[in-house]
């Protein structure tokens, strides 16, 4: 079952439900899933579904941090549609997940003490193996901690 079936039925339920707040964000969530496929003329993959949810909790995030404190009512609707599209997300890896990718590409790589010279090369070979399951700024600060 696709992302998008998911959502829709989830959608469903939440409006027999009578949730409003859950139906909207859902509703968000599908719309933004229904875009990206109409966009490439042609069915999602599921790492293409998990982009699109990834980089819908990272505006809400964005929306979050930029909100003013006074403004309870908008920091209420993000957070609500936060926390109901990330039982959407993708399993995220574990900080000890992470550090065993970064030491295998370092065997890989050669690299025994890696230096700030070694960083673009080292985040270069590995991204591409935790992109959608890692955030970013914990790889890099990951990888910046194992840095002489």
């Amino acid at each position: 079952m696709s992302k998008i079936d998911e959502v829709r039925s989830a959608m469903v339920a939440a409006m027999k439900a009578g949730d409003k707040e859950r139906k909207a964000a859902l509703s968000y969530l599908l719309s933004s899933l229904k875009n990206k496929a109409i966009d490439k003329r042609a069915d999602l993959t599921e790492e293409e579904e998990s982009q699109v949810i990834l980089k819908e909790i990272k505006q809400l995030k964005e929306t979050l941090e930029t909100t003013p404190a006074d403004r309870t009512d908008l920091i209420e609707e993000c957070q609500k549609r936060l926390s109901v599209i990330e039982e959407y997300a993708p399993k995220m890896m574990s900080d000890d997940e992470i550090r065993a990718v970064v030491n295998e590409v370092l065997s890989e790589l050669g690299i025994d003490a890696p230096t700030a010279k070694d960083k673009g090369k080292i985040m270069k070979e590995l991204m591409p193996r935790v992109k959608g399951k890692a955030d970013g700024k914990a790889v890099n600060a990951i990888v910046a901690s194992l840095m002489q």
